[in-house]
């Protein structure tokens, strides 16, 4: 009986030793991820957006007047994107003074930074590249990577970063300085595992040309894919569904949004539009987090937006859901 407890005490304290080893190797590892630095492309645009030279001669405009109303205007489009479409307000918080991405142990703690001219913003000495560099890109202006899900953002014409920029320039500074964020124990394994990636790495290619302006808004495929960008994060690039990277381990898989039967076979756009507007299924099953976190700014896009984005989505290759 002493032979046989001398023994199981001896595995007992391998699996410790062997626990603490992988995870002081996991530790490391992702820090070194952290840690890295990416190349990519510097790019330039105005902001905000000037008007048309064809459009300034038709009002019969003086340069300061076409500067206002290009001003105007992009703080109308940028309030839209910001509400309907980006969801920036759900990681930098409603005044942009800083939000909470994902609080769970023992993933981690993910904080979005103060996006206002207050004490602790980060964004004020940004330009036009190292914008296009961290929400485009997910790289910090030192080339680190950011924790920022920009695969959701990549689509995003330079209109609409122009656009967005205007709009959170314009918020009235807040003092607020956010601590980093930081991985728990799990979120440091999933990493050097290769199962939590940064957007960084996702995106892979960091020097593609980006479009100047957005597709026309009507309702058509090409503008549905513009808008089907920001669901990649939680239903995969191929948005078939299955696990949310990265997200609060809680949470259920991603539903699949492809006309697979494991997705939205079946469906027609008024069980689209109820879903995505209502919360609920067809069957009368209750849509619950994450996808409520969304329900506010898809109740602020247009009856054109939601429309595309069924079209697109009904475009897609039917793809069962991954297991």
């Amino acid at each position: 009986m002493g032979g046989f407890l001398r023994f199981a005490a001896m595995f007992l304290l391998l699996l410790v030793v062997l626990g603490l080893g992988f995870y002081g190797w996991a530790s490391a590892s992702s820090s070194r991820s952290l840690a890295r630095t990416f190349d990519s492309h510097a790019v330039d645009f105005p902001v905000p957006y000037p008007l048309a030279a064809e459009e300034v001669e038709a009002l019969s405009l003086s340069e300061a007047e076409a500067d206002q109303l290009a001003l105007a205007r992009a703080l109308e489009r940028g309030e839209h994107l910001i509400r309907a479409r980006y969801g920036c307000t759900h990681c930098h918080g409603h005044d942009f003074g800083g939000g909470v991405m994902v609080d769970a142990f023992p993933l981690g703690t993910l904080l979005g930074p103060n996006l206002t001219s207050g004490e602790g913003g980060v964004v004020a000495t940004y330009s036009a590249a190292d914008w296009d560099r961290a929400v485009r890109h997910g790289i910090l202006p030192d080339g680190r990577p950011a924790v920022m899900p920009s695969e959701d953002f990549l689509l995003m014409s330079d209109q609409e970063l122009s656009d967005i920029i205007v709009y959170i320039r314009s918020m009235p500074p807040v003092d607020n300085s956010v601590r980093p964020s930081r991985l728990g124990p799990l979120g440091k394994v999933l990493m050097a595992t290769g199962q939590l990636q940064l957007s960084a790495d996702l995106i892979g290619i960091h020097d593609s040309d980006h479009l100047f302006v957005p597709p026309p808004a009507t309702v058509s495929v090409a503008f549905g894919r513009h808008l089907g960008g920001v669901c990649t994060g939680c239903h995969s690039m191929t948005l078939a569904g299955g696990p949310v990277a990265g997200g609060d381990p809680s949470w259920p898989p991603a539903s699949n949004l492809t006309p697979h039967a494991d997705g939205l076979a079946g469906w027609n756009y008024a069980d689209f539009r109820t879903a995505m507007l209502e919360s609920r299924r067809p069957d009368g099953t209750e849509i619950g987090t994450p996808m409520t976190f969304m329900t506010p700014s898809v109740q602020a896009m247009t009856a054109t937006e939601l429309e595309a984005l069924w079209v697109f989505l009904q475009s897609l290759e039917p793809r069962p859901t991954p297991r």
